[in-house]
């Protein structure tokens, strides 16, 4: 939820693009995603007046001019959304590096009257275009010495604007948490990794995967915590002196507890503390020759930037697609050139020289052998995941480990989400870590109550993070009619603390548990929730476990259902979607898949929309665009139900569209988590963990814990760009109880994007974008605090 404005909204309907021509282009290596960049300029782009230009092979196209730099339409981009690559391709242009080949783009662009550039691409490519910003007035004097533009156009086209997008796949430029690809190429890599498992499970074998990253360890680093990997080489974190007796030892402690398989992950870059390469083949010999194991490398390249972009790189990049118009249409001469960048769940524009700067400071300070330096320019994202790894990844031997003699319990309440039982198994071995004693309760609080409680080890939770589902098993229940046999399984394992991994219900059961702590002394112990549920529905936090994975499920099944329509022209889909009274899936799901409307419950709809809508669709049917999507949450109205809908559509349709229907059902709640999911799920929960340990610290008196202050019963949850703990009873007044979702939800100020690239008018509130922020260099104490 977004605090309230004090500000009016400000609206873009004054922001007209009449007279502009904006140039699209991706350069460099490709990414997933860069077609969803691709297509929300071009739409927002006409969207606002504007005239709209692809040009095709980055610079060299640009250069060569000619049928490269070609005026498009609202139909050239449509199809594209779910295509990997770039479909207006991209190419590495020597001439645009020299001042005649920049001189002929000049040239080639002032002809078509472009003097505003979206560039998709890596740092090379938003470097060169910055380069071409400010030589651009130089550039038209000189054509207009050799006779080749007049006087009236250096006037008319004085000056370039542009705008940056990163499409790369390794997360490697500074100023983004994430850039277009990452989450897509770490969705190839977890794919092979979870099929690699099954069968080095069934041979006792060990796996060395290399990924790519020749300069940044950020797909390796992730990776290896979304699969839980034993062991992880990138270039920012070279290994100790003596690794190899290290790595060797934790491999045959991990054979020797019963683990079948043992998986390293190197990134092509990978360096060590003397700058040597470190490659996939030398681990893999170091093995074979210490330890005898069965060893395979598995290398896999191109993959990574293959496939369909996943549901997460097709939304950030509509966002940054639609903001990066938005910057062009206000910049002036003044302006620098800026480039779009996520900032934990906010789209923000940040000078494109300062974050080139930054990244080529990150290169330096590991060629300098800075590397402490080198993780903390990478940013609070990056120096969190590394924090994370090296927490879960090495079991420190018994007697190194402090004693704290607390007893922690675990438990999953709700409905089955994707990425649970990643947080389980992180909040499992930090709390080990700390000291505590770790127990795992069955069934949530409906087993709590009937003793289903175990002690549950480092090892017990090996392999977790993989799979789907709750393997603590997780019921609905909620713990008001059991709260005598709660507080007697509380006072008989002596818990001291309490974690609970859920959605809705955990939320109310937590704001139980802390009621009832008038009556029960066993509940005055640090309680902390954190949210896991495919609807997105928790108050306090924009983001929950496993919405991510249930909307990849929701996006595969609208791609495969829009190709089955291929076939036959002129068909339109109603697809219902979960999420209880929350929008959450079904307008977010409408975005990544390019769908033409999507029917919430937050936004009350009436027989006249219905009606607005399918004249709508009957219009499109007369392009060439001949098939139709609209999303429909289960519980958006209680009479315009899916069949109603799909009645409705198939009347009013006659003749010229005809219509399927299809539920989706469960299947969103199943499947193996997501690699955002997995990294979210074991990142908030370490966190909470060590939120508990601190709590136990300062409530501890006279040998028993007691808390019964509000701030020991706590939500955590992703707030705009932090992760922030939040005592319940606080969270009461921000939340619908009836209707089981918080009363402000961030993700509603998206839905006008989904209806521009769907061709409706509509009116965006741009109040949020528009302000150049500057590249945050933040201090050690803020990345404990920081982002995803």
């Amino acid at each position: 939820p977004q605090p309230a404005m004090d500000h009016q909204p400000k609206f873009f309907e004054n922001l007209s693009g009449t007279g502009k021509a904006i140039g699209v282009l991706t350069s460099g290596g490709d990414a997933q995603g860069m077609n969803a960049a691709v297509r929300a300029v071009v739409r927002m782009g006409i969207y606002v007046k504007a005239k709209v230009y692809f040009v095709y092979e980055g610079y060299q196209g640009m250069v060569d001019g000619g049928d490269n730099i070609v005026e498009v339409s609202w139909e050239s981009v449509s199809s594209i959304l779910q295509v990997g690559g770039t479909v207006i391709g991209s190419a590495r242009c020597k001439s645009f590096r020299t001042r005649e080949g920049r001189l002929q783009a000049a040239y080639n662009l002032v002809q078509r009257g472009i003097t505003n550039l979206c560039v998709i691409g890596g740092d090379g490519s938003l470097t060169g275009a910055n380069l071409f910003r400010e030589e651009w007035s130089g550039l038209l004097e000189e054509l207009a010495q050799k006779g080749k533009i007049d006087e009236e156009a250096v006037k008319k086209y004085a000056y370039l604007n542009i705008v940056g997008m990163v499409g790369s796949i390794d997360n490697d430029f500074c100023g983004t948490d994430m850039t277009i690809g990452t989450d897509s190429a770490l969705h190839r890599i977890i794919e092979v990794v979870d099929a690699i498992m099954t069968t080095a499970q069934s041979h006792q074998r060990t796996f060395v995967l290399e990924v790519m990253g020749r300069h940044c360890g950020y797909l390796a680093l992730v990776s290896a915590l979304a699969c839980g990997a034993d062991w992880v080489f990138i270039p920012e974190y070279p290994p100790e002196e003596g690794w190899e007796d290290s790595m060797c030892v934790k491999l045959s402690e991990n054979r020797a507890r019963k683990k079948r398989l043992n998986i390293i992950i190197v990134a092509e870059g990978a360096i060590d503390c003397h700058n040597k390469p470190i490659t996939s083949e030398k681990v893999k010999d170091l093995v074979v020759q210490r330890l005898g194991f069965d060893t395979r490398v598995t290398i896999l390249g191109h993959v990574q930037r293959g496939g369909t972009p996943s549901a997460f790189d097709r939304i950030l990049a509509s966002r940054m697609g639609v903001e990066a118009v938005l910057a062009l249409l206000e910049a002036t001469p003044a302006t620098p050139a800026c480039v779009v960048s996520l900032s934990g769940n906010q789209a923000v524009r940040l000078p494109l020289m300062e974050c080139v700067q930054m990244t080529q400071e990150v290169q330096k300070a590991m060629d300098e052998g800075r590397f402490l330096e080198a993780v903390r320019l990478r940013g609070r994202s990056f120096e969190n995941n590394l924090n994370t790894y090296k927490l879960l990844s090495h079991k420190k031997p018994d007697a190194e480990l402090p004693k704290t003699n607390f007893n922690v319990a675990v438990l999953n309440v709700g409905a089955p989400a994707a990425g649970m039982n990643a947080a389980v198994r992180a909040a499992v071995r930090v709390g080990i870590t700390e000291g505590h004693k770790m127990f795992a309760v069955i069934d949530g609080f409906e087993g709590f109550a009937r003793g289903k409680i175990k002690e549950i080890s480092w090892g017990d939770v090996g392999g977790w993070t993989g799979q789907g589902g709750s393997i603590l098993g997780t019921k609905r229940t909620l713990p008001a009619k059991y709260l005598e046999k709660i507080a007697d399984q509380m006072r008989t394992n002596n818990i001291n603390a309490l974690m609970v991994i859920g959605g809705f219900e955990a939320y109310l059961g937590l704001l139980e548990l802390s009621a009832a702590r008038e009556k029960y002394d066993e509940f005055c112990v640090p309680m902390v929730m954190v949210p896991a549920t495919v609807s997105n529905n928790v108050p306090g936090s924009d983001f929950s476990i496993g919405a991510d994975t249930a909307l990849n499920t929701i996006t595969d099944t609208c791609d495969r259902i829009k190709q089955s329509a291929s076939g036959t022209k002129r068909r339109v889909f109603i697809i219902e979607t979960m999420g209880g009274y929350c929008g959450y899936l079904a307008n977010m799901g409408a975005l990544a898949a390019g769908a033409d409307a999507a029917y919430i419950f937050e936004e009350q709809f009436d027989i006249r929309e219905l009606q607005a809508n399918v004249e709508h669709l009957t219009e499109k049917m007369k392009t060439s665009i001949q098939r139709g999507l609209v999303l429909r949450n289960e519980n958006c109205n209680e009479n315009y139900t899916t069949d109603f809908i799909y009645q409705l559509y198939s009347e009013e349709g006659k003749g010229v569209f005809d219509c399927r229907k299809n539920v989706l059902g469960h299947m969103q709640q199943g499947g193996a988590p997501s690699p955002f999911d997995r990294n979210f799920g074991t990142k908030i929960s370490a966190k909470a963990m060590q939120w508990i340990s601190k709590k136990l610290k300062e409530t501890y008196r006279k040998g028993k814990v007691f808390a019964n202050t509000d701030d020991s019963v706590c939500l955590l949850g992703m707030r705009r760009r932090n992760l922030v703990f939040q005592p319940v009873a606080e969270l009461k007044n921000e939340t619908d109880f009836v209707h089981r979702i918080p009363k402000e939800q961030w993700w509603l100020k998206l839905r006008p994007l989904m209806k521009i690239l769907a061709k409706y008018k509509t009116s965006y509130d741009v109040s949020d974008s528009g302000q150049l922020e500057h590249v945050a260099m933040h201090s050690p104490k803020e990345a404990e605090t920081g982002a995803i």
